[in-house]
């Protein structure tokens, strides 16, 4: 399961970036999101079969879903924006929240030019953001199957031996779509990396 400290500090590390939540003549709404690129790096430290998906609900207004299965564990944000890329990574921010990491407030009002976009040169991405007031609870991770997590150690271990042994990236590819939804799927994809490591 993955560390919700851990997870947090990996996304306010990358939170960087900005999405535009709506524009009002010459002027526009920004709030600090995960910028993509280094969310990926931090979060594949903690993860390496880590996944992040999109599900676009709207296009106009623009409103994405993103989920990100970090550890066997999914979160998911929604949120609308000026542009769906915008979306996407407000979609993020939205998710990090079900992390305890809230954001600014509303966000900031900046200039905006059409041709150039939000100019957020003035404004601090990484500046520090509030958690969750202590005591506030994280919202509640799906049921666990015991099973599927002992499963889950295992491969993990293999996993370690693997790189250990060089083979790190033949294993990555058997994983690439995970660990199995049952734990007969689980066991096959272990006997699988187990041949890796014996050949």
């Amino acid at each position: 399961m993955a560390d919700p400290d851990r997870v947090r500090e990996a996304l306010r590390a990358c939170m960087t970036a900005w999405a535009t939540l709506e524009v009002r003549g010459d002027q526009a709404r920004v709030v600090p999101v995960p910028d993509p690129d280094q969310m990926a790096a931090h979060l594949e430290r903690l993860d390496p079969q880590w996944e992040l998906g999109w599900v676009c609900e709207s296009v106009q207004p623009p409103v994405v879903r993103a989920r990100v299965v970090l550890l066997g564990v999914g979160r998911e944000g929604l949120a609308g924006a000026h542009t769906l890329e915008d979306a996407k990574r407000a979609a993020l921010a939205d998710m990090a929240r079900t992390y305890g990491l809230t954001s600014a407030g509303d966000g900031h009002w900046v200039a905006y030019d059409p041709e150039d976009g939000a100019n957020t040169a003035d404004l601090e991405a990484d500046a520090p953001l509030p958690d969750l007031p202590t005591g506030t609870a994280l919202p509640p991770e799906p049921p666990r199957d015991p099973q599927m997590d002992k499963a889950r150690s295992h491969i993990n271990d293999l996993l370690d031996q693997l790189r250990v042994a060089g083979k790190g990236v033949e294993a990555t590819r058997i994983l690439m779509s995970g660990y199995g939804e049952t734990v007969e799927e689980s066991r096959a994809i272990y006997k699988e990396l187990q041949t890796i490591l014996k050949g």
